[in-house]
């Protein structure tokens, strides 16, 4: 694999498809577990867990619903820490359980506002699937029950992650050259 370049900014491969594939694997393993005898509501926070939520679905053998939402917390390489909702949940899910699939979790701030928003309207149990988790960029203090794999706190693209809307194609993830 090569250095890429998107817009302005250089990015060197970092996480290849074979290690995203078997963390997915492992993720639905355990919700498949975890989850027998229920039949979920898989909330995926769009744009960039589109990628993420594909593949991870097809690995799922419970009945579930799906369903998605639209937030945006960035622009260009930093977050805004505020979060917009530009498209919106209407699902009842009063006593139901609901999986909330994101691509990636770094401040933490865009899922507080979703676990908020959730609680508010009635949901039983409410788990968090990430594929890519900071730690290290972590601000809160909420579980997040299935994590695929910790990365530093480097600017990603790549699996459905953007730079100001490209780069959510490749089939890899790639981290910035600073």
């Amino acid at each position: 694999m090569d250095n890429i370049k998107i817009h302005d900014k250089y990015f060197e491969p970092f996480i290849l498809f074979d290690k995203i594939e078997s963390s997915i694997s492992k993720i639905a393993e355990n919700i498949n577990k975890d989850l027998g005898g229920k039949t979920p509501i898989f909330l995926v926070i769009l744009n960039g867990s589109f990628m993420f939520a594909g593949d991870l679905l097809k690995k799922i053998n419970l009945p579930c619903e799906v369903s998605f939402v639209k937030l945006a917390s960035y622009v260009g390489t930093k977050s805004t820490e505020k979060v917009r909702q530009l498209i919106g949940f209407d699902e009842d899910i009063t006593g139901r359980t609901i999986i909330i699939v994101e691509d990636i979790i770094d401040s933490g701030i865009t899922m507080e506002n979703v676990l908020g928003q959730l609680d508010s309207m009635g949901a039983a149990d409410v788990r968090i699937a990430t594929l890519l988790y900071k730690p290290e960029a972590f601000q809160k203090s909420y579980k997040i029950d299935y994590i695929g794999i910790e990365i530093p706190n480097d600017f990603i693209v790549g699996y459905g992650l953007d730079y100001d809307s490209q780069g959510r194609n490749l089939k890899d993830i790639y981290k910035i050259i600073e």
